[in-house]
């Protein structure tokens, strides 16, 4: 953490104009943002840097149009959103690599500036340095505040710091001192839960945590897996084929890092996603049952092991929570952390779109140590992988 460069509480930022990599990459429906949380987490930060009479250029991506197209994806549909909770004037700017654009922004009177979507040019995904030097030269300063694009080797993320002095933002340093207390500074036992569709988009994650953690709970749809590979069966349940080796050796490791693996022992089943589940043991499931979340049993085990436990880790949801029939397992386990989080027992993580969307749902996320919004970038250093986006800052 320490080896990270960061603006010095004493630097001297007036009259700097400062390019700030921020997520603004935030679900938008018929042109209007329909959750701001990613900017209202920037407020404060923002405001900051603005009271130090700063100007600041905001460049964030918003989905893929290299990919999809263009069409629905400009920046420009986030702009009054920004500008009803920041009470400024904001200036878009389209066209903005060209030479003239920092002495306007020099010679404008107002202090926001938002870019058009940055992955409109296919530069910033090629990471091409001509086009990460362009960018530097419209500010002064870089602060990368967009720990969830840290782990893409773009050109606003890492080839723009070759060309501007740069530093990690405080959205990045809190997201690391949340996340060291996982590994470096937590208090034992630490629990793990795990949930989602897929082993293979977790057995890194998993692979990295058993060694470190006391409790690996397993749920969601990629517990199906482990639930058949006991022999049991699983109905039309959706599940990945041909993992029983990966299983295997989750298994051994967890044998032989002394972490108990926690499947579910029972399960709620319906015939389809519309029709209200039955409670049923493993041995119960018939051939036509389709599993949509945890049971009774299952979150009586899983409360008593976070209710033992100081440190929580919780990456995907237990079950189907979108749908109010399937969302009892994610919810009762979301509020029993959030409880004992508030009681000061419990120092709880949560990190992944679906997870902090199930604990919303839940009516949880005040009860949180930290929740991130990162995904792939969270799962990524959790797995024990360099960050591109960090590396670049490193003194």
């Amino acid at each position: 953490m320490n080896n990270l460069n960061m603006l010095s509480v004493n630097e001297d930022i007036k009259d700097k104009i400062i390019f700030l990599r921020v997520d603004f990459n935030i679900p938008i429906k018929d042109g209007k943002v329909i959750d701001d949380t990613k900017i209202v987490k920037m407020k404060e930060i923002i405001n900051k840097l603005l009271s130090k009479k700063t100007k600041i250029i905001l460049c964030s991506h918003l989905g893929r149009p290299q990919k999809n197209g263009k069409e629905g994806l400009s920046l420009e549909q986030v702009k009054n959103k920004l500008e009803n909770i920041f009470k400024k004037d904001i200036i878009f700017l389209n066209n903005y690599l060209n030479k003239e654009t920092k002495d306007n922004i020099k010679k404008s009177n107002k202090q926001l500036f938002l870019l058009e979507n940055i992955r409109y040019y296919k530069e910033e995904e090629n990471n091409d340095p001509m086009f990460a030097k362009q960018l530097a030269g419209l500010a002064d300063i870089y602060i990368n505040e967009a720990f969830s694009c840290s782990h893409r080797a773009h050109a606003s993320v890492t080839g723009i710091t070759k060309f501007i002095k740069s530093y990690a933002g405080e959205t990045i340093i809190s997201e690391l001192n949340s996340l060291e207390k996982i590994f470096n500074k937590s208090n034992k036992p630490v629990t793990c839960i795990i949930g989602g569709s897929k082993i293979s988009t977790k057995i890194d994650l998993i692979s990295n945590l058993i060694k470190k953690v006391d409790f690996m709970i397993i749920g969601g749809a990629m517990a199906n897996n482990f639930i058949k590979y006991n022999n049991f069966e699983i109905g039309k349940s959706l599940f990945e084929p041909h993992k029983e080796e990966t299983i295997k050796e989750i298994f051994s490791a967890a044998n032989k890092n002394n972490c108990k693996l926690i499947i579910p022992e029972d399960v709620v089943v319906s015939a389809n996603e519309n029709i209200a589940g039955k409670n049923k043991s493993l041995s119960e499931i018939e051939s036509s049952d389709i599993i949509f979340d945890i049971g009774t049993n299952t979150i009586k085990n899983i409360s008593e092991i976070i209710n033992s436990s100081k440190t929580l880790l919780w990456n995907g949801p237990l079950g189907f929570f979108e749908k109010d029939f399937f969302a009892n397992g994610s919810n009762e386990v979301a509020k029993l952390i959030k409880i004992n989080t508030q009681k000061k027992l419990l120092t709880s993580i949560a990190g992944g779109g679906d997870t902090a969307a199930a604990i919303k749902k839940a009516k949880a996320e005040d009860g949180f140590s930290y929740i991130s919004t990162a995904g792939g970038a969270f799962l990524e250093w959790l797995e024990g992988k360099i960050l591109p986006g960090l590396k670049v800052l490193e003194k």
